[in-house]
Formats: C-alpha cells, structure tokens, sequence
C-alpha cells in the first residue's frame, strides 16, 4: 500500500490567469502577479486550504493549471520556486530581462537568485 506524498513546505500557489495567460499567484484574497504578495504555505493545513483554493478557481475559470510550488524565500522575502521550471514562470522572458516580471518589479530577479 502507498502512502499520499506530502508537499514540501514552504508553498505558494501559483498558476496562469485564464484571460491573459499570465503567470500569477495565490494570495489569499485573489491573484496577483507579484510573487512578493503571494500567501505561503508553511504547514500541511495550509497547503491544503491553498489546494482547494486552486481548485475552486480552477472550476469557475478563472485561472489554469494551479498547483503547489515548493518555495525558499530570497534575502529580500520573496518565494522563489525550489524548481527551475517554476523559476522561470517567476521571472517571465529570460533572454530579454526588459520585459515580464524582471522589467516590472525592479530587483525581482537578483532576489530570486539569493536565497536563504
């Protein structure tokens, strides 16, 4: 018999905005593109309520593909993905740092580099 795999905590929650394509995450009250305001997750209680969160604004389309993100936080307190993949949905474009997140929210991707 297998036993569910717990997520690695901290997390956030993160997914894409139905209508732009964008990525954006949870904060608790709605979505938001700055991962600086995103709720974290620091216990299996958490995690869970951010999942059914997910899940909820996954059926009344108003993001996709939601899902848990293992996170540490930089130097300045932002989550930034354990993962590569999710690094990269983080930053936006990573071949023309004058647009995405990077251009946007100034220092985003030096924080996301020093972590904890």
């Amino acid at each position: 018999m297998s036993t569910a795999k717990l997520q690695p905590l901290p997390a956030i929650l993160i997914a894409n905005d139905l209508l732009t394509g964008d990525t954006v995450f949870f904060t608790g009250d709605g979505w938001t593109r700055h991962p600086g305001e995103a709720l974290l997750a620091g216990d299996e209680a958490a995690s869970i309520r951010l999942e059914a969160a997910g899940q909820e604004a996954m059926q009344l389309n108003r993001v996709v593909d939601a899902y848990l993100v293992d996170v540490v936080l930089s130097e300045g307190g932002i989550p930034v993905p354990r993962h590569f993949r999710e690094r990269f949905r983080l930053l936006g474009p990573t071949i023309r740092p004058d647009l995405g997140k990077q251009a946007e929210f100034p220092g985003l991707a030096a924080q996301a580099g020093r972590t904890r």
